[in-house]
């Protein structure tokens, strides 16, 4: 569905990662852990054309992401930023209704049946009751909801998420974060391949990922979480002492150990 080769990425003549490679089929969820500056971002501007490649190549459907035009681009990939300021005082259905645009023709409007599966998106998050409300008043954590609803509502096969849980309480995170996971469960029967970055590499382990582990813009290692996450890459990555252990439930968490001058020993 979507595969770099060989990638280099940056901006003109400043180069932020090379080498990279990784591919997303329907069911994969692909997670991108590395600390600030390290090119997540970077690397998923090239991923969806909106950044030229300095050199190597993505694939989308087994051709060049750059030489497709742009709607047919977003019918196979949705993507969900950080964040997002609102120009103007739009009503969060109408956020999210924007993601039928390209599935609509040059000036068709939104029909009966898009404006309900722009609500049904609102209501698998949990937030249909927010349709009316003003986005730019609502929180932050609401406003991303209303930003991943817009994704789903998009039907794309690929989903590309910057940190989409950043903003999220921990409730709203566990949700979202299981929702993702049942994307790619359903998978065989057109649901979603999955790339996401976050900061916390506990969510690889809850969503099962594979993971592309990322320091100064390369590729440190790509795999299953279980077999990539070590105490060894994280600690090397975060350039902390980290442990990673099991619950009495079976689940993995990773732990940063606190430096001796912060506590005081």
């Amino acid at each position: 569905m979507l595969e770099a080769r060989d990638l280099s990425i940056g901006y003109g003549r400043r180069t932020i990662g090379t080498g990279l490679n990784l591919t997303v089929a329907p069911g994969d969820v692909l997670c991108l852990l590395g600390p600030n500056g390290c090119g997540k971002t970077t690397l998923f501007r090239t991923l969806l054309g909106l950044l030229p490649p300095l050199s190597g190549e993505v694939l989308l459907s087994g051709n060049p992401i750059t030489a497709q035009r742009r709607a047919e681009v977003a019918r196979q990939i949705s993507y969900v930023p950080q964040a997002h300021a609102p120009p103007f005082p739009f009503e969060a259905l109408e956020v999210v209704l924007m993601g039928r645009t390209a599935r609509l023709g040059a000036f068709g409007q939104p029909s009966r049946a898009d404006r309900d599966r722009a609500f049904l998106a609102m209501e698998q998050l949990g937030i249909g009751h927010l349709a009316e409300a003003d986005y730019s008043r609502l929180s932050g954590g609401q406003r991303q909801l209303v930003l991943i609803a817009r994704a789903l509502a998009q039907e794309a096969p690929l989903m590309v998420m910057d940190e989409p849980t950043a903003s999220l309480d921990f409730g709203n995170e566990a949700h979202v974060l299981a929702r993702i996971s049942g994307l790619a469960r359903a998978a065989a029967h057109g649901g979603h391949g999955v790339v996401l970055s976050t900061h916390n590499p506990d969510h690889a382990f809850q969503l099962g990922a594979r993971v592309l582990l990322m320091k100064s813009g390369q590729r440190m290692a790509c795999g299953p979480c279980d077999e990539v996450l070590t105490t060894e890459a994280l600690s090397a990555v975060y350039g902390i002492d980290v442990s990673v252990e099991t619950t009495s439930s079976g689940r993995k968490v990773c732990l940063p150990a606190v430096p001796s001058d912060l506590t005081g020993t």
